[in-house]
């Protein structure tokens, strides 16, 4: 996609931004939507209040480099994972908290579930195990899969914890008094995963350029290729109908409506130029995407009409990672030469 002359204006007028030296490995915000995080590879966490956009707090969280980062499931704190072996808790006041030590190994994926009353789940993996806690950090169980896991999500309701693996995938029932998975079986490397809002369909990204999908109800494979990069980032639109992906140099929209996507041609929104979408990004509340790019551009999509709105020129470095705040009036975003800001997208 081409810039446009005014591609920074929402960057320059509603924006707050900083360069942080060190490539963004995440950027969400809390659940309050109070808060952004921002983790980079020197092992600092990066706060920014809302409230006071200006006000950026550095922690430093790991002794090496963060490896995820993800809202905790209680309000105005975050959880993250290193390749120091922690798994902790920060808050956004600035404490941390080690909720579990995994010597010599890395900490490479954390997830976290919200539920009714403040209460929830939130997890870690480590090699082959997912491990699962309390919101008050007791472990409650510690789930084993056949080969390391390269990626894993809570479904919208909390019920089940979906694993990406070598192979396929596996689903767990996160209550269950006995832990046996379901396998969702394809041959190759997954390296992402995503599971539809209903928790009907499951679909991972590949080591070979493209995704392969199944629908829980009757055990369809559903296979969507043609990507010419491996997709790193994938997310369901709020109500499940369209997956947009990264990998190619547009968003990927696939519908996920009338019987699925197989056998139909993806919507592209924002191409053209030849530069690869890195990531993207779904609004919580309305029919659109976030993007990134290989160049530093970033753009909302609105899915309905093809309008694409710049947010933030070309120019910064690849964009590594992108976010919507919860209630859809904030995204974040930052990029591997350690570029990070925040655009307010609420009324004014």
């Amino acid at each position: 996609m081409s810039a446009a002359v005014d591609s920074d204006f929402l960057l320059a007028s509603r924006g707050v931004q900083r360069t942080l030296d060190a490539f963004v490995v995440g950027a969400c915000f809390d659940r309050a939507s109070k808060h952004a995080a921002f983790a980079l590879g020197d092992g600092s966490v990066h706060l920014v209040p809302l409230a006071e956009r200006e006000s950026w707090q550095r922690i430093e969280a790991h002794n090496g480099s963060v490896m995820a980062l993800a809202p905790d499931c209680i309000s105005e704190s975050f959880i993250t994972g290193g390749d120091d072996g922690f798994f902790r808790r920060l808050g956004v006041e600035g404490s941390l908290q080690t909720l579990a030590e995994y010597p010599g190994k890395w900490v490479e994926h954390v997830a976290s579930f919200r539920g009714e009353k403040a209460k929830g789940y939130i997890a870690c993996a480590v090699g082959r195990d997912v491990h699962l806690f309390n919101a008050d950090g007791q472990l409650l169980k510690s789930l084993s899969h056949p080969s390391t896991v390269s990626d894993f999500v809570f479904d919208t309701r909390g019920k089940r914890i979906a694993a990406a693996h070598y192979n396929g995938a596996s689903l767990w029932f996160v209550a269950a008094k006995t832990d046996s998975p379901r396998l969702l079986e394809w041959k190759g490397s997954h390296i992402r995963i995503a599971v539809s809002p209903d928790g009907d369909s499951v679909v991972t990204a590949m080591q070979e350029n493209a995704l392969h999908g199944w629908r829980l109800s009757d055990g369809q494979h559903m296979r969507m290729s043609g990507y010419p990069k491996k997709t790193q980032s994938l997310a369901f639109t709020r109500n499940g109908k369209w997956l947009a992906t990264s990998g190619a140099d547009a968003i990927v929209l696939w519908p996920f409506f009338g019987g699925g996507p197989m056998g139909k041609r993806p919507l592209e929104l924002a191409g053209g130029d030849g530069i690869v979408c890195t990531m993207v990004a779904a609004h919580p509340q309305h029919d659109v995407v976030a993007a990134g790019f290989a160049d530093g551009l970033v753009v909302a999509a609105e899915i309905n009409s093809y309008r694409i709105l710049p947010v933030a020129a070309p120019g910064r470095g690849s964009v590594s990672a992108l976010s919507w705040s919860e209630n859809g009036a904030n995204l974040a975003f930052g990029t591997e030469s350690g570029f990070a800001a925040v655009v307010d997208f609420s009324k004014r």
